[in-house]
Order: structure tokens, then C-alpha cells, then sequence
């Protein structure tokens, strides 16, 4: 009796993409968690390389040019291992210094890449603040270069500060981190605005940075709309700016005002989080919907006030653009002028540091010319 050969069984074409789509995710998950454990044990070796090279120098006395030996001998033992370079050494020393219990590196310090731990070495000198900063980056998969942006913008002083109503209007565990959510002040230093630009203006150029807007609101902001518009009663309405954020589950309505605040513009913001929580909201998947007024400039006081018996949740916080200074303003050109002076100009490269610009007119401005 012959034997029937038989030819794999190909899978339904149907079910293939799913179990493609999953093979994938374990594969990625697969690799993160090899990645975040070699970091974690590369991180532990540097903290005890560091805390050797701290005992034997107190212990014989030793002075820096020990790390230049200890670097080349490194260097030439583990050729295909990079990290063992003089400055690289004295940073798992500063490492050591900066964590001397043990049991708090693998716990949190090995949670992050060695690029942010250098990083918050060299910027922060605080144990608390550097191990709020450790948190925030864990927390929000930062980059080294959002982590350098966050501990310059001093985001530690900044979170949490602004008036708000949520302990009187949101459950607890909502209010709390609505509250942690909100900063005091926002800084807006991607705008190229003077102080005497209005709303509009304002709002434009959020629109055109709306990658920094995001950054700097924070973690789970998803951009729905600016100039919301809303029908409510048969009249039409806009909202300035419209977000959903999904760590709070919420809508969140941002109105920006020019100059101070005033205690009307709470009853404003009240009445568009109601019609948005009524339009919009669903209950069943939504929490109450969160109101921001961003103001220049904000009375502590007055806004305490004016929040105390509303019944929507919101917040008042204040943000600051850095223009360039009034004198330098007025001695700068306009950019009309400036576009006008190099229509149509070319640019000759004459070497690594010198070129020549040629005016439409045939007239060159050179590097250094000041005329």
C-alpha cells in the first residue's frame, strides 16, 4: 500500500494576520526585556566599579590620575567592551557617591539608561530631586533629551502648583493626579512672541509648535480640535483648544487668555465643560471633563475665589513665552526687512569657515562684515 505524502498545512489566510500581529508583540516584548536587563546589570557594574574605586582611594590615599591607569589597563583587557574611558570611570564613581546603599540601585537607579543617569548627575545635586526625576523618566519612557528639557524647565516646582477646584469637584484618586497633571507655569519658549501679541496670535503659533504644546502639557495628551465649535441652545461656540487625556480618561477644554485673570472667565469655562460633558462625554467611559485657563498673569487669590463654589473642575495656571528682550527688539530688523535684503542671494562656500553671501544687487556681505 503506498504512502500518501502529505505537504504542510497552510494556514487560513484569515487567522494569518492575527497570528503574525502576535508573534510580533512577544518578539518586541521579548526584547525589551532583554534590553532593560542588560541595562540593569550594566548599570549594577558601573555602581560597583565606582564603589571600588572610591574604597581604594580613600583607603591608599590615591588621586584622579589612578582612573587614567585604570581606564588604559580596562581599555586593554576588554577591547570589545566601550564604557572604560577616563571620564566614563569617574561617573560610576559619582555614581557610587550619589547612591551609596546598594539596595537602591537595582530598585530604581538600573530602571533607566547610564545616558540619563550622567545626565541627572551632572544637573542635579538633590538626592530627592534626583530621584524624582528617575520616577518621571520611568514613568514616561523619556528620552535623555525631554529628561535635560523637564529638569532645565524645572518641572519639580512647576507640578502640582496651580489653583484648582478638583478636591471639592473629583473623586480623590482622580483629583490627585488631575492635580499632579496641571503645571504652574507653563513655559511656552518655543513661541517667538513679544508681550504684545494677542490671543489669536497666541493661539496660532501653539497650533504651528503643536508637537512642543504636547510635550510641554505632558504625558497623555491627545489633541482633538482648536476652535471647538459647539451648538448649544441654537447658538454656536468655540473652544479655544480641545484635548482628550487618556491617563485621566477625560476631555480637557484649554481656554488662553491674554493678560490677567478675571473671575468671569471661570463662569465661561463652566458653562463650555457642561456642554461638553452633555455633547461629548460618554459616561460610561468618560470622568468629568476638565477645564484649563491659561492667563499671563494670575492673582492666587482672586482665582481661589472665583473656583471656589464652581461646579465643573478646573484649574487656572499661568504661562510665560521668552521673548527676547525690549532693546534687543528694537535694534534687530523686522523679518520683512530682512527678507527684502537677501532676495534672490546666493551663498559661496570659500571653506569650513568663511563664505560669502552675494546680494541680489551684486553687493556681498562676507562673514564678520558688520556693514
Amino acid at each position: 500500500m503506498e504512502e500518501t505524502s502529505r505537504s504542510p498545512s497552510v494556514p487560513d489566510v484569515r487567522d494569518y494576520p492575527t497570528l503574525l500581529a502576535d508573534l510580533k508583540t512577544r518578539v518586541r516584548s521579548a526584547q525589551v526585556k532583554a534590553a532593560l536587563s542588560v541595562n540593569h546589570e550594566l548599570i549594577q557594574l558601573y555602581w560597583e566599579i565606582g564603589r571600588s574605586i572610591l574604597a581604594a582611594q580613600d583607603r591608599e590615599g590615591w588621586g584622579t590620575k589612578v582612573i587614567d591607569r585604570l581606564a588604559g589597563d580596562l581599555r586593554h583587557e576588554f577591547p570589545e567592551m566601550k564604557g572604560f574611558s577616563p571620564r566614563n570611570l569617574k561617573y560610576m564613581r559619582r555614581l557610587a557617591e550619589a547612591w551609596p546603599d546598594s539596595s537602591i540601585v537595582p530598585q530604581l537607579v538600573a530602571q533607566i539608561p547610564w545616558g540619563h543617569i550622567r545626565t541627572i548627575l551632572d544637573k542635579i545635586g538633590e538626592p530627592a530631586l534626583r530621584e524624582y526625576y528617575i520616577q518621571k523618566t520611568i514613568e514616561h519612557g523619556w528620552s535623555r533629551n525631554v529628561l535635560a528639557l523637564q529638569i532645565e524647565s524645572r518641572l519639580y516646582d512647576r507640578e502640582g502648583q496651580a489653583v484648582t477646584n478638583f478636591a471639592e469637584t473629583l473623586p480623590a484618586p482622580q483629583s490627585d493626579l488631575a492635580r499632579q497633571t496641571i503645571k504652574d507655569p507653563y513655559i511656552f519658549d518655543f513661541l517667538s512672541l513679544g508681550p504684545e501679541a494677542s490671543e489669536r496670535e497666541v493661539h496660532q503659533s501653539l497650533l504651528v509648535n503643536l508637537r512642543d504644546l504636547l510635550l510641554e502639557l505632558g504625558t497623555g495628551f491627545a489633541f482633538i480640535g482648536s476652535e471647538y465649535r459647539l451648538e448649544v441652545g441654537g447658538q454656536e461656540y468655540y473652544l479655544d483648544l480641545l484635548f482628550y487625556q487618556a491617563r485621566l480618561h477625560c476631555y480637557v477644554v484649554i481656554e488662553l487668555k491674554v493678560g490677567a485673570f478675571k473671575p468671569e472667565f471661570s463662569g465661561k469655562l463652566n458653562f463650555y465643560l457642561s456642554a461638553v460633558d452633555d455633547r461629548l462625554r460618554d459616561p460610561a467611559v468618560d470622568q468629568p471633563s476638565i477645564g484649563i485657563l491659561l492667563c499671563q498673569e494670575t492673582n492666587r487669590v482672586i482665582a481661589e475665589y472665583a473656583l471656589r463654589d464652581m461646579t465643573k473642575p478646573m484649574a487656572v495656571t499661568t504661562y510665560l513665552t521668552r521673548a527676547l528682550p525690549e532693546a534687543m527688539r528694537e535694534v534687530l530688523p523686522a523679518v520683512e526687512e530682512i527678507e527684502h535684503i537677501f532676495a534672490g542671494a546666493t551663498l559661496d562656500i570659500k571653506g569650513e569657515a568663511s563664505f560669502i553671501i552675494r546680494r541680489s544687487d551684486g553687493t556681498i556681505v562676507e562673514k564678520g562684515d558688520e556693514k
